[in-house]
């Protein structure tokens, strides 16, 4: 399913745009939305397209991320500071070791994976 970023919605209106991470525009209407769900500038979705009368419409749209709640989770500026050099630190450890032809073990790549998905979380708002 293709993904992207509400470009723009009127709740009143119940319609918008997406611009979809393969940089095709699709409409957006509020009757394809989740009971519930909240769409505003920046909220990421998973949708389906068909071939409306206008354009590509989205079909089947799930929410993938809100802009509110991840600016409100995100860490302040010298916190990332803080957790980009330690993470600096920690790569060029691997790599070291990577040049004498030493992988590291599972449980520390599933580590350093985690961490670097949550710092490009904060990063992706």
């Amino acid at each position: 399913m293709p993904s992207g970023k509400v470009r723009f919605y009127d709740e009143d209106k119940g319609f918008g745009f997406i611009q979809g991470d393969d940089g095709q525009q699709v409409f957006l209407h509020a009757s394809v939305l989740p009971e519930g769900a909240e769409v505003q500038a920046g909220t990421r979705l998973e949708y389906g397209v068909a071939e409306g009368k206008r354009g590509p419409q989205a079909l089947s749209v799930r929410v993938l991320d809100s802009p509110r709640l991840a600016k409100r989770d995100r860490k302040s500026a010298d916190e990332m500071a803080i957790i980009i050099e330690d993470l600096v630190k920690l790569l060029d450890g691997l790599g070291e070791r990577l040049k004498h032809g030493h992988y590291p073990e599972r449980a520390q790549s599933r580590q350093v994976a985690t961490m670097l998905r949550r710092v490009a979380d904060d990063f992706d708002v």
